[in-house]
């Protein structure tokens, strides 16, 4: 006789009379929406991703899919994964968010994780990070360097999450600089490295000596290190490939997060959730200063980073006066915070970011 442990992750076979237990491995798929690099927001993942093998163990069995087109080609990836028995998904990037919903009606035994989405459904749990926190931490030593109080950011898409990033950098320089200005330039996509490289290279020809950006690629630390500037590293340290060049990391920490979803389902104990975490739980924080950075300018942005975790500084909260849009209308009110709701649904840019919205 055969007992069904399925539920429990084992396999129950019968030998010679004797009863032995198999561990059936849950299978976890990565997809990944650019080319797995040496660095940014996809090598996060795929940090993830082995960080999750390496804590389990036999108990899983995982693989990603690296490149992936956000839209049609995403649900066909997707699709054919939850075909072929993998019991966990994890998806992250914002254009994988309906695809994960129309695979996951269709799977529902099946369990996603739809990071940065957030949609939810019974078998699909959203998760984010606070990047804004690191921004704004990283604003303040952008404003502490720079020599012409001008920031270069190269974006890729006007998403919340992106607005959230450029306003957070932008309110951490002046909050050291009150004349501080942030220059954007709008790619309309995540990852295309000759592309970031010339937005950069625009960015500097308009006085810009410090770079931050929102892409996936190295393309914009590299240009920094040629050129004999500075810039923020995002999603990953890059000294590897800017050693004089980065003045600090904005790091994002996926591992706990996947391994813990992981061992739920193992263990019975999978529900979907919507998790929003930050500095304080660890999955976003910045350090790996470059060698240009003075210590006093290291020492007050971990001080401000432990404001932070303690609650004590909120980036998105004004003072005695109001923080106003780049249209100069009140944005956040004298002696208030923006509530979470506001910050995910955030559609405007604060003063002192220049170039506007795309249209």
């Amino acid at each position: 006789m055969y007992k069904n442990l399925l539920a429990a992750g084992a396999a129950v076979l019968l030998f010679h009379g004797v009863q032995a237990q198999t561990p059936v491995p849950l299978k976890v798929a990565v997809v990944h929406v650019a080319p797995v690099t040496e660095a940014g927001w996809v090598r996060q993942h795929e940090n993830a991703r082995l960080a999750l093998q390496k804590a389990l163990g036999p108990r899983v069995q995982t693989r990603s899919v690296e490149n992936v087109a956000e839209g049609a080609d995403a649900e066909r990836v997707i699709r054919d994964l939850a075909q072929q028995g993998y019991g966990l998904i994890f998806t992250p990037s914002f254009g994988y968010m309906e695809p994960t919903l129309r695979v996951a009606r269709d799977f529902p035994q099946v369990r996603f994780e739809s990071i940065t989405g957030y949609k939810q459904a019974d078998n699909v749990a959203v998760a984010n990070a606070r990047y804004y926190e690191g921004r704004f931490l990283a604003g303040i030593a952008a404003g502490r360097m720079s020599q012409t109080g001008v920031a270069g950011y190269v974006a890729g898409f006007p998403i919340p999450e992106v607005l959230q990033g450029i306003n957070a950098f932008a309110l951490g320089m002046r909050s050291v600089r009150a004349d501080a200005q942030v220059r954007v330039i709008w790619l309309q996509a995540w990852f295309d490295p000759a592309r970031e490289r010339e937005a950069a290279l625009t960015l500097l020809n308009q006085d810009a000596d410090v770079l931050a950006f929102h892409t996936a690629s190295t393309a914009v630390m590299r240009l920094a290190q040629e050129r004999g500037k500075l810039a923020i590293a995002y999603h990953s340290d890059m000294r590897h490939v800017a050693p004089d060049a980065q003045l600090l990391a904005v790091t994002h920490e996926w591992g706990d997060y996947y391994t813990d979803r992981a061992r739920a389902l193992i263990e019975g104990r999978w529900s979907s959730q919507a998790l929003w975490a930050g500095v304080r739980e660890g999955m976003v924080r910045v350090g790996e200063f470059g060698p240009r950075v003075p210590a006093a300018v290291r020492q007050e942005v971990l001080a401000r980073q432990q404001d932070v975790a303690a609650g004590r500084l909120r980036p998105f909260a004004a003072g005695d006066k109001p923080v106003l849009d780049a249209s100069g209308a009140v944005m956040i009110p004298a002696r208030s915070a923006l509530s979470d709701e506001q910050i995910l649904n955030m559609k405007t840019l604060v003063q002192g970011v220049q170039g506007g919205l795309p249209r």
